[in-house]
């Protein structure tokens, strides 16, 4: 009887211990729930933003919430992982950068999935243009700004390179530079294929939003030579896009360059045409008259 009473008192003393440590666990975890949701992070808007606006890395940050985030936020890589991957957050980030807003958002507004639309998005022109615009693709010459310098939602001038095989025209006129249209919005950026990869000197595709005149001077400039962008400054601090920057018809100030005006050794690279000096007169004579000065044959 005593050793089942010892083995009784054992037993409740083994229950009470767990019910208190479960009793005291249970606070802590309930407590660590909004602590963690209190430090959670998404993704927001650093400024106001029109409908239409191409996101860019300057767009938005990230903020801390006193909440659980909600479905379609894109939330911030934790710290652990952050430290584990170096890549993740600007990973996270750049889920949303290239892509088009559906409606307008402000300072400190979450940037929700739903919100955007991507290029490839079968809507994505449609949300992107402005109105009255347009949007055309062109190769562009590898080098300058189509290496890597560009992003959708910059702003770019089109430069003209031409090159002319006529033996009659001088060195210093056998290749010219111009800047055909300007200011123009980078919608999107295709990836180089293989094939240009493989030493095409047209290494890229950029879809750029223009007036229809500009289009068509564009399209010309195509079938004259090749294509390169040159970056454009920011002009502004706010969000806005498309017609408010673009000039329908605008013609460029910019006068062409050709290649003596960046080389002036080339005029003197050929040396000048040697023109035969003419051969003297020579006075025939026929017996004992001579006749009008001639040339022989």
């Amino acid at each position: 009887m005593r050793a089942k009473t010892i083995l009784a008192l054992l037993f409740l003393v083994s229950i009470g211990v767990a019910a208190t440590v479960v009793l005291r666990s249970l606070p802590q975890n309930l407590e660590a729930a909004p602590e963690a949701a209190a430090r959670e992070e998404i993704l927001v808007a650093t400024m106001p933003l029109a409908p239409g606006t191409l996101l860019r890395a300057r767009d938005v940050t990230w903020q801390i919430i006193g909440r659980p985030a909600e479905r379609g936020e894109i939330v911030r890589p934790s710290a652990t992982v952050r430290e584990a991957q170096s890549k993740a957050d600007e990973e996270a980030r750049s889920e949303v950068y290239g892509a088009a807003l559906r409606e307008a958002v402000s300072v400190g507004d979450p940037i929700r999935r739903v919100g955007i639309v991507k290029p490839g998005d079968r809507d994505f022109l449609q949300i992107v243009l402005s109105p009255g615009a347009r949007a055309i693709a062109i190769p562009v010459a590898t080098g300058g700004a189509s290496t890597g310098l560009l992003n959708p939602g910059d702003r770019v001038d089109v430069i003209l390179t031409q090159k002319f095989s006529d033996s009659t025209t001088p060195l210093t006129h056998r290749s010219v530079s111009e800047t055909v249209v300007e200011n123009l919005r980078v919608l999107v950026i295709d990836a180089t294929d293989a094939k240009t990869a493989a030493g095409n000197t047209f290494g890229r595709t950029v879809t750029l939003e223009v007036m229809p005149e500009q289009a068509e001077k564009i399209n010309v400039a195509t079938e004259l030579g090749k294509l390169s962008l040159t970056l454009r400054g920011r002009s502004g601090t706010d969000g806005t896009t498309g017609a408010s920057a673009l000039a329908p018809g605008k013609e460029s100030g910019v006068k062409p360059t050709w290649a003596g005006d960046v080389s002036p050794a080339l005029g003197g690279a050929v040396p000048e045409k040697i023109i035969p000096a003419a051969r003297p007169p020579v006075e025939i004579i026929r017996g004992s008259k001579g006749t009008e000065p001639g040339n022989t044959h």
